[in-house]
């Protein structure tokens, strides 16, 4: 008699099958869990716009065709949505399929609070685990400061743990790498993780199979998460869910919303319509305004001043930036900027511009260094005329300024409803994430300081410093036949063939 034929181990076959699913993440949350029976009985599957997203991300996985020991790009994928939608279930979902599919991940989850985190997104993932195919090979840690998911006898070196988004906890985020396999960060609510965690997270997507999946609802119009469809969206594979388009949501009470809002007002564009605000509350710059003007044409008439504004970098990562405008035309003379350039460099930088474009005035920052620009180009016979942000402001249709730089601020904010500016993700990023308060009197309008929005988002608004300078002082339309003085010696008495006029 033969020798009985050895039965395969079902864990095997089980994981032969999930090593074919690494490529599938939509065929992994169809076949993993009992979709239409038991728990899941009145369940048919995941939603429309989650489907598309797995199937997505299962594209650029087979894309990068990671080869378990060279690098490949990182997969970063954004997501904002009305409230409702699921994304708590498909986070879930995601921990499970890399889990199951990638021996040896390594990840971090994180969320808005501790609370939501240990009871939204870990409590989500506990629920799914049970249902999934490969629950018995995972243990769930749901205690406060513990939250992780690992493989049985693989604690330490394959899981996924729940993390903390406060600033002082960023460490937690710093050192994950995964070379033979995958690196993972998932953000829930990100709009609520503070860019010092995006910052450090970046240090695990040098190597292996990097991924970086982050959710929330639109609540800001600055910060790293609004980036993502902005200033940074050549970089992540971005969608915006609208709350009506989804089977589970309470359309009832999202009637409701509309009804008592407005379809257009900031309530309904983040919790149902998954758009970022028109303006936060203390939001200076409303976004809607600088992207009308980034779209604008404006007529320019030959008699239209011209005007150069020249903010001065101070120190480290400040930036000279050299703007122009010809009346509200602020698009057809290009923007200069200069990092860490010396006085003599800014000044020659200027007298170029200023020899191809010949301005009525120039409007320099007076402050720290920028003295040394203005006396030097006073010298040499330019018309420039000093802006000190520090020095007392006028009224601008009746708002009272704290100080010349609130003035000009507000004069710039007034200009936006008329002038053309370039399409530029970054330039709008940054004028959407200034924001003002009040002076101690609380009726001066203060702008936030460019040291406390240096904190906030990690760099100085030079770019919009420049720009509301360029409105510094009204200047009368130009006398064409006056332009040949001194300082204009070496420029052509043709102005079609300097101005383009």
């Amino acid at each position: 008699m033969g020798q009985p034929k050895k039965r395969a181990d079902p864990d095997a076959l089980l994981a032969d099958e999930m090593g074919e699913l690494a490529l599938y993440p939509d065929e992994f949350v169809l076949i993993a869990f009992d979709w239409g029976s038991g728990q899941l009985e009145n369940h048919e599957g995941p939603d429309q716009w989650q489907r598309d997203y797995l199937e997505d991300l299962g594209r650029q996985i087979r894309e990068r065709n990671f080869n378990g020991h060279d690098p490949v790009e990182p997969v970063q994928e954004a997501v904002a949505s009305g409230h409702g939608i699921g994304k708590s279930a498909l986070v879930a979902w995601l921990i499970l399929f890399f889990m199951s599919t990638r021996p040896m991940c390594k990840g971090t989850v994180t969320a808005t609070t501790n609370d939501q985190l240990r009871t939204k997104t870990w409590g989500e993932l506990a629920k799914w685990k049970k249902l999934c195919i490969t629950e018995h090979w995972f243990e769930v840690g749901s205690a406060a400061g513990h939250l992780n998911i690992h493989r049985k006898g693989f604690k330490e070196q394959w899981r996924i743990d729940g993390q903390s988004c406060k600033e002082e906890n960023s460490e937690a985020f710093a050192g994950q790498h995964a070379a033979d396999s995958s690196s993972i960060y998932i953000f829930d609510e990100a709009s609520g993780v503070p860019d010092k965690i995006w910052e450090v997270a970046e240090g695990g997507l040098t190597d292996g199979e990097p991924f970086r999946l982050v959710f929330g609802n639109p609540t800001k119009n600055s910060g790293a998460f609004r980036n993502c469809f902005g200033s940074q969206k050549h970089r992540w594979n971005t969608r915006q869910i609208d709350s009506r388009n989804v089977k589970r949501t309470n359309k009832k009470q999202i009637q409701k919303w509309i009804d008592d809002y407005g379809e257009d007002s900031d309530f309904v564009r983040v919790r149902v319509r998954g758009l970022f605000p028109n303006a936060s509350s203390m939001q200076f710059f409303p976004t809607e305004d600088v992207t009308a003007a980034m779209s604008r044409e404006v007529e320019v008439d030959p008699t239209d001043p011209v005007v150069l504004s020249v903010d001065v970098a101070r120190f480290g990562s400040d930036k000279t930036v050299i703007r122009g405008r010809r009346g509200f035309d602020c698009r057809s003379i290009p923007k200069r900027t200069l990092d860490g350039a010396d006085t003599m460099v800014v000044t020659a930088a200027v007298a170029e511009m200023a020899r191809t474009y010949r301005p009525d005035i120039i409007f320099v920052d007076v402050g720290g260094v920028g003295g040394g620009v203005y006396d030097r180009l006073r010298q040499l016979n330019w018309p420039v005329h000093p802006v000190d942000f520090g020095s007392k402001g006028v009224m601008v249709d009746g708002q009272k300024p704290k100080n010349k730089k609130a003035e000009i601020y507000l004069r710039g904010r007034a200009a936006l409803r008329f002038v053309a500016l370039d399409e530029d993700p970054a330039f709008n990023d940054e004028m959407s994430a200034i924001e003002y308060g009040y002076a101690a009197d609380q009726t001066s309008i203060q702008i936030e300081s460019k040291e406390d929005l240096r904190r906030r988002i990690g760099y100085s608004p030079d770019d919009t410093d420049a720009y509301c300078m360029l409105w510094a002082e009204p200047v009368a339309s130009r006398n064409l036949d006056a332009l040949d003085v001194d300082g204009y010696d070496d420029v052509p008495d043709d102005v079609d063939s300097v101005t383009g006029w």
